[in-house]
């Protein structure tokens, strides 16, 4: 194993450790259709649409 010619410094150190940990919760937003929260870039589970379009039938209660 090869010995580092020059110590890394703490910013680069940091820098390859700053994506480590994951974000504490998955990022929520607002249906444009039914202002229910929702997840981002995915399907409506409440009323079923995607980007202005009904993807998925609701299943009526």
């Amino acid at each position: 194993m090869t010995i580092p010619k020059r110590r890394c410094s703490h910013s680069r150190t940091a820098r390859r450790w700053a994506g480590y940990r994951k974000p504490a919760a998955p990022t929520m937003v607002i249906c444009p259709n039914c202002q229910e929260l929702m997840l981002a870039h995915r399907i409506c589970p409440a009323c079923g649409f995607y980007r202005a379009r009904e993807v998925v039938k609701a299943e009526e209660e």
